[in-house]
């Protein structure tokens, strides 16, 4: 059975994407990021304009216009039909130790604004550095390590302010 991607464009124009289908696609990325696609023998420029991984929708660029499309997984269909929003309630107040570990780093300072997926922390772990990211926009409130500090699993290291 094929996955079916719902794509919608503009908020208007509905249809459904297979793998078959954007594997396709004559679409080849250029040295700077951005994409060339053909279609129909015409040339066409694509760029990225703006992305929201968390719900899925993004501002595209082909040509000259802007396009804001929306693609749902069929795994997001499956949550909706559970009566269940995906990203809705993404407001995490703290970030926790994922693991126990040594602080190498800290990035952030207490009132610095943070986009989701800034590094805030280094953490050392089993010989590993892991880079601690924001899992969200926000203000730092509190910060309780320090580098060279070490944390058990589920410490509370940083805080953000509420929204």
């Amino acid at each position: 059975m094929e996955k079916n991607y719902k794509v919608k464009v503009n908020g208007e124009f509905e249809f459904d994407l297979t793998k078959k289908d954007v594997d396709a696609l004559d679409i080849l990325k250029t040295a700077n990021g951005d994409y060339h696609l053909l279609d129909n023998h015409s040339s066409n420029q694509v760029s990225m304009q703006k992305t929201d991984f968390v719900q899925r929708a993004y501002h595209v660029k082909i040509n000259h216009a802007i396009f804001e499309v929306e693609i749902r997984t069929p795994l997001d269909g499956l949550i909706s039909s559970m009566g269940y929003v995906f990203g809705a309630n993404k407001k995490v107040a703290n970030i926790d130790a994922p693991m126990p570990g040594l602080i190498l780093e800290v990035l952030v300072k207490v009132g610095q604004e943070v986009k989701e997926n800034d590094p805030l922390l280094i953490l050392e772990a089993m010989k590993m550095e892991n880079v601690i990211n924001s899992p969200r926009d926000g203000v730092i409130q509190s910060i309780s390590v320090n580098q060279g500090d070490t944390v058990e699993k589920n410490h509370t290291l940083i805080t953000f302010e509420e929204e």
